[in-house]
């Protein structure tokens, strides 16, 4: 029985009171920022006061950056030789500090996204570099990782937060004397890697590590290192805000080149130190995994949904990208969780699709994700919309049918017969 419409609700679909026994025990699923556990901000609020407003040149903060750089070192078992460099500014700047201090000429891009783009056009940005070559692949897919010869920088995104796309690292097949960097923003601490596929795996922490913004990190190998000091020692001007060189030299006195937010270097460090407390990188990517499990099994399962990746190996376990059949309008949808104080699920806003973005970061529940899952059955079941042109949902019976009729998600026909699966929609 399809529920009645509600005029007042049709008006303003936001007046929908979600029930309290559904939603999430926290509301908050973006991709950056992303939730900081409550922890961590009671933490601050005690440990952390003695360090706030204290110069960062002297040993209170400096052993807090010791305590981000020996915790990272432990985190993905660097081996001997890496370091752990840090500076402000945050991805961004990084890019703009790898194509002056890591590209020795020509860079090699795999753009499938708007991050993994940006850094391209960097390097194809810089007056002193060779234009790089840039392979694409269209958004939702992934690219083949294959070294063409003459570059003396590879890198990609591990995991292009705008799409949800994941592509493992490992050094492609002839890269020798090439740098592998990767651009791990929204992937490291909730993605599995070796130290030993990448020389420069770098990030920022308001994705897994459950921070603020503002900062860079970078884990470099030995030949990161050569490279860095290879190209300083030449004539390219550098600005020391953007020198490698430089935050490398400050990065081992345990500081940075200016001055940082010790607010958000303490919230870091208690991440880390949250995460090796639980099993370290196995525990947070099994973590993650399970999270993003519940999410693709849901939108595989529903019959207005699919997951926007159709490459279930390339599916981000830490950023989960969702289509919504065009008779669902999944930007009311997420108007209705944010009034009920469930956040961020927006998707990127340059994709321009049907669709939900959900964060799943080590910090967040997976309990949470499954609740965020019923929120949206229910959303969806109260606005009263159609599923296509023979079947509307309704409270009593949403999600899947059993029957094997195709669904059309965004033009696009999902061909396989939904398992059967009833819902109980509370009043």
């Amino acid at each position: 029985m399809t529920q009645a419409a509600d005029p007042a609700r049709a008006a303003d679909p936001t007046t929908l009171m979600v029930p309290a026994g559904l939603k999430p025990a926290d509301g908050r699923f973006g991709c950056g920022p992303s939730k900081v556990r409550p922890e961590q901000v009671a933490h601050l609020a005690s440990e952390g006061a003695a360090v706030m407003g204290t110069s960062h040149r002297q040993q209170p903060v400096r052993a807090l950056v010791g305590r981000v750089r020996s915790g990272l070192r432990e985190l993905f078992g660097l081996p001997e030789g890496y370091e752990v460099v840090l500076g402000n500014g945050g991805t961004t700047a990084f890019w703009d500090a790898a194509a002056l201090g890591l590209v020795r000429s020509r860079a090699q891009h795999f753009a499938f996204g708007e991050f993994s783009t940006k850094f391209a056009a960097v390097t194809k940005g810089a007056p002193f570099l060779d234009d790089p070559i840039v392979v694409k692949a269209e958004p939702g897919h992934a690219p083949t990782i294959a070294y063409q010869h003459g570059v003396d920088l590879v890198g990609w995104a591990h995991n292009e937060t705008s799409t949800g796309v994941a592509v493992p690292v490992s050094r492609p097949a002839g890269s020798e004397g090439a740098l592998v960097a990767i651009d791990a923003t929204s992937a490291a601490g909730g993605l599995p890697v070796a130290a030993e596929d990448f020389d420069v795996y770098y990030f920022a922490p308001q994705k897994c590590f459950a921070s603020d913004g503002g900062l860079w990190l970078a884990l470099m190998s030995p030949a990161a290192l050569d490279r860095i000091a290879e190209i300083s020692a030449g004539d390219r001007w550098i600005p020391e805000f953007l020198s490698l060189a430089t935050a490398l030299d400050n990065s081992v006195k345990e500081q940075t080149y200016n001055t940082p937010s010790v607010a958000t270097l303490f919230l870091l460090a208690d991440q880390i130190e949250w995460m090796l407390e639980r099993g370290g990188l196995s525990w947070t990517t099994a973590r993650t995994a399970e999270s993003s499990a519940r999410l693709y099994a849901w939108a595989e399962a529903t019959e207005y949904t699919a997951p926007y990746v159709a490459d279930p190996k390339h599916r981000s376990p830490v950023v989960g990208t969702i289509d919504f059949a065009d008779s669902v309008d999944a930007a009311v949808v997420a108007k209705v969780l944010r009034a009920n104080g469930i956040v961020d699920v927006e998707p990127y806003r340059k994709l321009g699709r049907n669709q939900l973005r959900i964060g799943m970061f080590p910090a967040i529940e997976p309990d949470d994700v499954t609740a965020l899952t019923r929120c949206v059955d229910w959303v969806v079941g109260h606005l009263g919309w159609p599923l296509g042109p023979h079947r509307p949902i309704s409270p009593q019976c949403g999600g899947a049918s059993a029957s094997a009729r195709p669904s059309t998600i965004r033009g696009r026909v999902q061909s396989a017969p939904r398992s059967g699966r009833v819902i109980e929609y509370p009043a």
